[in-house]
């Protein structure tokens, strides 16, 4: 494990690091997610093996730290994990983002060019986020108190085993901030920078998963789109031999 001051007051980055040849391979994670846990077996099989590869856990959430004055929107993510970046010695990383993770690994190409050579992104949260339908359950359904004084583990028992196993080490403050940070986006949205962007850009969905809205759009944007059988929002769990494969850019 290697970690890095990214945040206020010294709050440190944490990630687990395997070692390999340049460029360097960099995971995000989703929300309530640990970037170990859900990316370890997939970077770890032949096809992607030999790279270097950080597993970087965002402020907030897994091993790393949880600042208070933290904002936790998608922007301050990126700022984080740029300055946690910039002290591994990394540049013109392969960025691979997970659902919250890949509108972060997004907003940081868009933000430090220098730093992402090419996107790889696992049912990316492209758009914002809307509020829960009125009588469903949500992390947004509270207000930040109401959340951490109960609200989180009413999620917790939503979600199911799977989920709460990495989401029940999130900072509840910070799993909230996050929410309502995916519920604003970014400007432009994610989707539009996505679009924008020249680097090459390969977009995973997963064949048990709702169809990708705007596929055509994106496609004519150059973002290679791939539909990735066996598998749901959590690809790189449910089909880790096809997700490694893409990542390696097959």
């Amino acid at each position: 494990m290697r970690d890095a001051v990214a945040g206020p007051d010294g709050a440190r980055i944490r990630w687990v690091e395997i070692a390999g040849d340049e460029p360097t391979r960099v995971c995000v994670h989703g929300a309530g997610a640990q970037a170990a846990a859900y990316f370890t077996h997939a970077m770890t099989l032949p096809s992607v093996a030999r790279r270097r590869t950080l597993m970087m856990d965002l402020l907030g959430f897994g091993l790393s730290d949880r600042p208070a004055d933290f904002g936790y929107r998608l922007e301050d993510h990126a700022d984080a994990l740029a300055r946690a970046l910039d002290s591994a010695g990394v540049s013109g990383a392969e960025v691979i983002g997970h659902s919250m993770g890949g509108a972060v690994a997004i907003t940081l190409a868009g933000r430090r060019p220098d730093l992402v050579s090419r996107l790889v992104l696992a049912e990316a949260t492209l758009d914002p986020v809307p509020p829960p339908a009125p009588g469903a359950l949500g992390v947004t359904s509270f207000t930040e108190a109401e959340f951490a004084e109960g609200g989180m583990a009413q999620i917790l028992d939503l979600v199911g085993p799977l989920w709460a196993a990495t989401m029940r080490l999130a900072d509840p403050i910070a799993l909230h901030r996050s929410a309502y940070g995916l519920r604003a986006g970014t400007t432009p949205s994610a989707r539009k920078l996505l679009m924008e962007l020249t680097i090459p850009r390969t977009f995973l969905v997963g064949a048990k998963s709702q169809p990708l809205e705007g596929r055509q759009e994106l496609e004519a944007a150059g973002v290679r789109v791939v539909t990735v059988p066996d598998a749901g929002h959590n690809i790189m769990l449910d089909n880790p031999q096809a997700f490694a494969e893409y990542a390696a850019g097959h």
